[in-house]
């Protein structure tokens, strides 16, 4: 039943409510992990085996597995959040072990995301597990080159084309951000690193080249992409919430600056309900799987920051936090109000 309990008057007053979905399953963990690992490694047998057939036919089933690498990435992600197995170790090696498959040192990627959750909406944090986002002032403060490398960075061909291959491919391969931090980052990387090395190995020594080319490479570069849209949609909206200073507090912009993702099924089971992101991010311990009894019993959450697909199509245009109206700008909005080139 939904809750009775009127609705908080601030951000920080959810936390005791939301405090009641955090702890897992392990059986239902284990039910999710199953029923997202099972399907991916018959979809790679059944993609290895077309080839035989058509490589068109490959093509296809490597790309439709794409959408459960995403889950496994979702799962990897809680574990990363200790909230999918009640056993830490036992998580932990979940984790790292998903991380061969997702192409994302387990260790690396939870501090980096942790630093993205400690101070998302923070003007004066920003260059760790986020997306650029400049202000009006801070663009204008630019040289005319050091717009155009902004603007080659915003540009969607970069954001989703480009960008996650080389997210998920390349960047992973080093602890980028954490270079100085000790060996536990280093040592997540490079043995991540030597489990994909070997993997893909194997790969090749059974199947030659084919099999990466058209099911490892493809499967990998469409979860990534999937990816990196769902996170910037997720917090790259017109309304979403930056602010620096005494202004800036964590569960305002935790809840005001994440998206409420409207996706329908299956859509929201692939990618393992990370659409309710303001909940997410309010509540981080809570498993992936409990999300939807979150918004199910609290409507005020239901309706907050809700992000439809369509308007979330216009957000790609949006890329200037406007300080003033409280609002991320397109390029055109701001030459237009404030005529900056």
């Amino acid at each position: 039943m939904p809750d009775k309990i009127a609705s908080p008057r601030s951000a920080r007053d959810w936390l005791g409510i939301l405090a009641r979905y955090r702890e897992p399953s392990n059986r239902r963990s284990l039910l999710e992990l199953a029923a997202t690992l099972v399907p991916f490694i018959a979809l790679w047998v059944l993609a290895w085996m077309a080839l035989s057939v058509s490589a068109w036919l490959a093509l296809a089933l490597a790309l439709l597995n794409g959408a459960f690498l995403v889950r496994l990435f979702i799962i990897q992600h809680d574990c990363g959040h200790g909230a999918f197995l009640t056993n830490r170790r036992a998580q932990d090696w979940l984790g790292r072990s998903l991380g061969v498959l997702t192409l994302t040192p387990y260790a690396v990627w939870r501090r980096t995301h942790s630093i993205h959750h400690a101070h998302h909406g923070d003007l004066d944090q920003r260059g760790i597990g986020d997306v650029l986002t400049l202000t009006i002032e801070e663009y204008r403060a630019r040289t005319p080159f050091g717009r155009l490398l902004y603007r080659l960075y915003r540009h969607p061909v970069v954001l989703f084309v480009l960008g996650p291959s080389y997210l998920f491919l390349l960047q992973n391969r080093l602890p980028l951000g954490l270079m100085n931090s000790g060996w536990r980052y280093w040592t997540s990387a490079m043995g991540t690193n030597a489990m994909i090395g070997i993997a893909v190995g194997l790969v090749i020594w059974f199947g030659g080249l084919l099999p990466v080319l058209l099911i490892f490479l493809p499967t990998s570069v469409i979860a990534a992409t999937i990816g990196v849209w769902l996170f910037y949609v997720q917090h790259q909206f017109e309304e979403t919430h930056w602010s620096k200073g005494d202004d800036w507090q964590l569960h305002d912009a935790a809840l005001e600056g994440s998206s409420h993702y409207i996706l329908p099924q299956p859509l929201r089971w692939f990618s393992g309900n990370i659409g309710i992101h303001h909940v997410h991010h309010l509540y981080s311990r809570i498993p992936f799987y409990r999300l939807p009894e979150v918004i199910r019993d609290h409507a005020t959450l239901a309706e907050a920051q809700r992000l439809t697909i369509r308007e979330s199509l216009r957000s790609v245009n949006l890329h200037l936090w406007d300080s003033v109206e409280g609002k991320l700008l397109s390029f055109k909005e701001a030459r237009k109000r404030y005529g900056v080139a």
